[in-house]
């Protein structure tokens, strides 16, 4: 199928690299989470100072390079403060954001290219909400605070990012962490940290493209990684619930002309194969072609004009795409280009870690309540 190779090429980290390599690299591996757990010591010792927000603060990090699902953990949970009259705050870095100014008030008729895709996605989709770039996130919070005194703060990306104090810390692990990636630190693999960082969270979540897939052998495997640490553990996955047509707006539970193969896939995303498995089981089949982009990939005249043509060769009537590359193409899709651009609505599911374990609803409100 074309796109295969450009996601099998695209893996990367340690499933590629030598095993002579990867000695070598273990030395500045080794320093490098030495580095890493030194200064989060220095941070749980006061030597470094944390502004702590004057309202509970949530977390949303991971231990690795790459997409674990933080964009759609942090959608969910300001759709979840919204459903409770909570007025939240999003505190996020920006990647590859070209604000005017920081911190940066980002408004849903920001453009990507100031604000960056992300952020600009969960401006969008959460209009009542106020999401703020920059970098230096504890001066977005102070001037959010001062601002609009908000209910609830979230932090974007956060586990590493310790100059602000958290309430709440949940940690997002993918079943790679948990088998071939475990405790393999950058450069010799695609962990931000070491294990010792896990004792951090308050909860983890684990990725899973199914729920059949939390299974008791998989329960026991996590068990044995995490037991130590003795933190609630959940599942979540991405789950869609619809279609949204990138010219008229029309929301549709599925596309118009629902058959395997007629329509083509894009996205430039961190996770491809997450979104091909999710887009095939929602649409009844796999796409007639899947065009693999760079994460936070930009799309210009030419690249539509391409995907259109991708499409007419693949004798596909629809294209398809995430949210996150949609905002972006919305602003550069032509009219010729015609009706049948789409993107996935998506949210996503929460399952407990056993058939006793709490939902993750119910310790969330618990938490909370405590904070």
């Amino acid at each position: 199928m074309p796109g295969d190779k450009q996601l099998r090429t695209g893996t990367i980290f340690s499933s590629h690299i030598k095993p002579y390599c990867m000695r070598f690299l273990s030395i500045p591996a080794a320093m490098y989470r030495a580095m890493m757990a030194l200064r989060a010591t220095m941070y749980a010792r006061s030597f470094f100072s944390a502004w702590r927000p004057p309202r509970p603060c949530i977390s949303v990090g991971n231990i690795r390079w790459g997409g674990t699902g933080k964009t759609p953990i942090c959608a969910w949970l300001l759709a979840w403060a919204a459903e409770r009259n909570r007025q939240c705050v999003l505190l996020t870095r920006g990647y590859r954001a070209h604000p005017p100014r920081l911190p940066f008030h980002v408004k849903p008729d920001a453009s990507p290219q100031k604000a960056g895709d992300e952020p600009l996605l969960l401006a969008r989709t959460f209009p009542a909400s106020k999401i703020v770039v920059d970098p230096k996130r504890s001066r977005a919070g102070k001037w959010a605070w001062a601002s609009w005194q908000p209910d609830l703060f979230l932090l974007d990306d956060g586990l590493q990012h310790m100059a602000v104090a958290r309430d709440i810390n949940l940690v997002l692990l993918t079943l790679p962490d948990l088998e071939n990636d475990w405790n393999k630190v950058v450069p010799s693999g695609p962990w931000r940290e070491g294990p010792s960082a896990l004792s951090r969270a308050d909860a983890y979540l684990i990725k899973l493209p199914d729920p059949v897939m939390a299974t008791p052998s998989l329960q026991k495997k996590i068990a044995i990684r995490l037991g130590e640490y003795a933190k609630p553990t959940f599942f979540f996955g991405p789950q869609p619930v619809g279609l949204t047509n990138l010219h008229t707006g029309e929301h549709r539970s599925n596309l118009p002309e629902q058959a395997a193969g007629r329509y083509t896939l894009f996205s430039g995303v961190a996770d491809p194969l997450s979104v091909e498995h999710t887009a095939t089981n929602f649409l009844g089949g796999r796409p007639a072609r899947f065009d693999v982009f760079a994460d936070h990939a930009s799309y210009s005249a030419a690249r539509i004009a391409q995907l259109a043509r991708n499409a007419a060769a693949a004798h596909a009537n629809h294209l398809v795409c995430t949210a996150k590359d949609a905002v972006k193409i919305q602003v550069a899709l032509p009219p010729e280009q015609g009706p049948h651009w789409w993107c996935l609505d998506m949210t996503v599911w929460f399952a407990p870690f056993s058939d006793t374990g709490p939902r993750f609803e119910d310790w969330l409100e618990q938490r909370i309540a405590q904070a």
